[in-house]
């Protein structure tokens, strides 16, 4: 009888302590869940505070620049839109009550405008000016070794050409172009666009256009950096066309090097340099004119291509990021200046948005 008791009493322990065993596993596995449901909820409440933020960011630099064209009657990295300082003292002037927000606004109109390549809309015609601008910016971006065979600027201009003309396989340009017969063949295979360029990832795509070439590396700038598929004009009734114009107040410096003569290159430097001891010296120097850069030393007998140049662009890429502790969130927005033909009010027309 005590052994029937002495059993029973192990039994019960044996259970309690299952129970007990379950019940805190239980326990841990609800604190878990109720933890990741407050961390979740307070991510996604993040989250959503930050899409706003840096949509906010995005109507404010618009707001900037619409401001900005009745004030100027040229763009250049001397204006408030282009001063990190002035936009961080305006973003203060906003108030939120946790995160932080940043906005960094740039000149899409200071790249080398792909689609201007060809003569659009017929787009059968080289703009044997772009022709010259994409030799002069492959030969100064990379060096001859880079450049050879299937990647040699006159290949690689071929072949863009033949991308973005409409005449597939009728005149492949030159011995080193490339229409769809030649992209069918790969693996996978795809088609030739035949027509402008939407994304500007789409060169990976052509024929001659490396990684090593798009992207920019430790060694050398890419084509990525340096290029847009913005700047479209429409004209009377269905033409449109790529002016090609390159803002040379805001250009970078291998940009720069490409509107000179291969002789002059190391000139874009000088160019360079000239506008950034202004913009730091808040000097009101007038940069309306696009052969300015004939004051600087050396340049006077200069003469860049004037059907490569502007002085104005309505054009620009924005960048909004808001933070709140770890978690951040982008948006990058390209977006054109406007005027209304009735009011002659100006606005900010959004080209592409995307969230990040």
């Amino acid at each position: 009888m005590l052994n029937i008791v002495r059993n029973n009493r192990g039994i019960a322990l044996l259970i309690t302590i299952s129970i007990t065993t379950i019940l805190v596993a239980a326990s841990l596995e609800y604190n878990r869940r109720a933890r990741f449901a407050v961390i979740s909820t307070a991510a996604a409440r993040d989250r959503m505070t930050l899409s706003y933020m840096a949509s906010s960011g995005v109507h404010i630099a618009m707001a900037l620049l619409v401001k900005d064209k009745s004030e100027s009657n040229f763009d250049s990295l001397s204006e408030d839109w282009a001063i990190p300082e002035t936009i961080e003292e305006l973003l203060q002037e906003i108030p939120f009550e946790t995160g932080k927000l940043s906005v960094t606004i740039t000149d899409e109109l200071s790249k080398i405008q792909v689609n201007a390549l060809v003569k659009f809309p017929d787009s059968r015609q080289f703009n044997e000016s772009q022709v010259m601008l994409w030799d002069r910016f492959l030969r100064y971006i990379r060096s001859e070794e880079d450049l050879k065979d299937e990647s040699d600027p006159v290949a690689i201009v071929n072949s863009v050409k033949d991308w973005l003309d409409s005449g597939d396989d009728e005149a492949t340009t030159g011995l080193s172009g490339a229409e769809s017969s030649h992209y069918e063949d790969l693996d996978p295979p795809y088609a030739s666009r035949n027509g402008p360029i939407q994304d500007l990832n789409e060169l990976l795509l052509i024929k001659g256009i490396t990684p090593q070439i798009y992207n920019d590396s430790a060694e050398a700038p890419g084509l990525a950096s340096f290029m847009t598929v913005h700047g479209l004009t429409i004209g009377a009734g269905t033409s449109f066309s790529w002016p090609g114009r390159i803002n040379i107040n805001t250009a970078d410096v291998p940009v720069l090097a490409a509107l000179l003569g291969l002789e002059d290159q190391e000139l874009a430097q000088a160019i360079f340099e000239f506008r950034q001891e202004v913009a730091a010296d808040k000097d009101s120097h007038d940069f309306s004119n696009p052969k300015w850069y004939k004051e600087i030393a050396g340049l006077g007998d200069i003469a860049i291509n004037t059907n490569l140049v502007t002085t104005t662009s309505d054009v620009f890429h924005i960048k909004s990021e808001g933070s709140i502790n770890m978690t951040k969130t982008s948006v990058i927005a390209v977006v054109q200046r406007v005027q209304s033909p009735e009011s002659r009010k100006w606005t900010c027309k959004v080209l592409s948005w995307k969230t990040q």
